[in-house]
């Protein structure tokens, strides 16, 4: 056998055999409960909506708490840093979602709250000054990367409703802040002649104490030294009595200003904000910069629940469901079913076509075939595609394509025959000459199926994704597989005449 050849063969082979480990058999050991490796299994195909059952639901975002949220951050962090710089200033109001106020600005400060705004310019238009006042308005750039359409949210083989609904609705919202007071029994007990004090908020929180399930305060500063958006990363752990709590890393950005706010607040408790609660105020020991964690009563589910919400980015806006639809997976299975059955269908009658049109060569497009959905199902798998009800018309669609690519080649071939060319060269001119033709219509296709991703909806994309890789998987099995097998059989006869290929 030529090196070229065995290298071929091994190519193919070790192609079928990868393919086919991470989009066939995971398939098949949880059918049949066949030993498999966990990390194989998590790289089994998935399955949509419409084939899987599970949660349908629309939301739609109330965009207007996500501007005041983001407006209502910076204007208290501007608060803080002006009194730092013992700036002095006579209010900081909230004028709109996207505007805030300072008033009261002495002509000789004016340089001053330039350079100490200079943070929030970065996300904040300043305005000229009027009697002392300066309006911040959030640039338009921003607004719209906080405003958002309906939200679609599919969730393939979730049966608690209740739950995944209270995972989506929960805002997430994490803040770091300095404790200024407390904890108090109660929330007038932090109040300064009946008012809370400027740049602060009283937020509640768990007593701590062993047994006891009551409620007590604290004083926190306003502006939070480090907010959810900072995460880079949380993930469910145990604390030091095993009980379970979330670790969270953060940001570069974040963990330089978290390192500079523990590093002058040393000695001081430091307040876990979660959905504006207390979750735990530890004592500040040290400097602390990118690691930190979570304590607060959690179960081993809650701590997992959180740890995903954090993960997933604090939801700064609230949510209204429009519309709610469980799909059940007898339906799921049903459809299942009949998409497989449909692909069964079509593929025997593609086989059967084949071998009864050209013969033994249409062994080589069957086996062709084969490889082609085997590569296609392993791609999906491994890049974790989703497979959709119209994911399967996409597959079938692969099949006919993979037929079309194999006829074109045959019939060339028949033609080059008939001109009593030798058989290797009428492969050879089949193959080359055809080869132009099969790469501009997969382009073509690809290019298609690139729009269809970009502006479709759901089902459309599902199509779209197991097309795009069925014409891929398709140009290396009609090209490279089917012309490795003729050489194969070539090579096996020294003298091979044109009936010995049956085309």
């Amino acid at each position: 056998m030529p090196s070229n050849l065995r290298w071929k063969l091994i190519t193919i082979l070790s192609a079928f055999v990868i393919f086919a480990a991470v989009g066939v058999y995971p398939i098949l050991a949880e059918r049949y409960h066949l030993p498999a490796a966990g990390w194989l299994m998590e790289k089994q195909l998935k399955l949509g909506l419409d084939l899987k059952g599970g949660v349908h639901l629309v939301l739609r975002v109330q965009t207007d708490d996500a501007l005041r949220g983001e407006t209502q951050t910076q204007m208290e962090r501007l608060r803080e840093e002006l009194q730092n710089r013992r700036i002095p200033v006579t209010n900081l109001t909230l004028v709109s979602p996207t505007q805030f106020r300072v008033e009261g600005v002495p002509t000789d400060q004016e340089p001053a709250l330039r350079q100490a705004a200079q943070d929030v310019q970065a996300t904040f238009d300043r305005g000229s000054a009027v009697n002392g006042s300066y309006t911040f308005t959030m640039k338009p750039n921003i607004q719209v990367n906080l405003r958002g359409d309906e939200i679609l949210v599919q969730l393939p083989g979730v049966s608690d409703v209740d739950r995944a609904k209270n995972i989506i609705q929960s805002t997430g919202r994490l803040d770091l802040k300095i404790v200024e007071q407390g904890p108090a029994p109660t929330r007038e007990a932090l109040l300064v002649n009946g008012q809370v004090p400027s740049g602060m908020e009283i937020v509640p929180g768990p007593s701590g104490a062993p047994g006891d399930a009551g409620t007590v305060y604290y004083l926190l500063r306003s502006a939070a030294a480090v907010t959810g958006r900072d995460l880079r990363t949380a993930q469910p752990t145990l604390d030091e009595n095993n009980q379970p709590a979330v670790r969270f890393t953060l940001s570069t950005d974040g963990a330089k200003r978290f390192g500079k706010i523990t590093g002058e607040n040393i000695g001081r408790q430091l307040a876990i904000v979660l959905d504006e609660r207390v979750q735990s105020a530890p004592r500040l020991e040290a400097r602390i910069t990118t690691d930190g964690r979570i304590t607060g009563g959690f179960t081993q589910q809650e701590a997992q629940d959180l740890a995903l919400i954090l993960r997933s980015g604090s939801l700064s806006a609230g949510l209204t469901y429009l519309q709610e639809r469980t799909i059940g997976p007898t339906l799921g299975a049903d459809s299942i079913r009949s998409g497989v059955f449909a692909s069964i269908i079509g593929l025997l009658l593609i086989v059967l076509f084949m071998l009864v049109y050209y013969k033994l060569s249409g062994v080589n497009a069957v086996v062709a075939l084969i490889f082609n959905l085997i590569i296609l199902l392993g791609l999906m798998a491994y890049i974790g595609a989703v497979m959709t009800l119209p994911g399967i018309a996409g597959f079938v669609l692969t099949m006919g394509i993979g037929v079309d690519s194999n006829v074109l080649i045959f019939e060339r071939i028949k033609e080059e025959l008939e001109a009593q060319r030798g058989v290797r060269a009428s492969i050879n001119a089949g193959f080359e000459r055809v080869f132009t033709t099969l790469v501009d219509t997969h382009v073509a296709s690809l290019i298609s199926c690139a729009f269809l991703f970009q502006f479709g909806t759901g089902p459309i994309r599902g199509f779209a994704v197991t097309l795009f890789f069925g014409l891929i998987s398709n140009l290396f099995t009609s090209i490279f597989v089917s012309k490795t097998l003729f050489e194969l059989v070539l090579g096996a006869r020294p003298q091979p005449q044109a009936a010995s290929l049956s085309i």
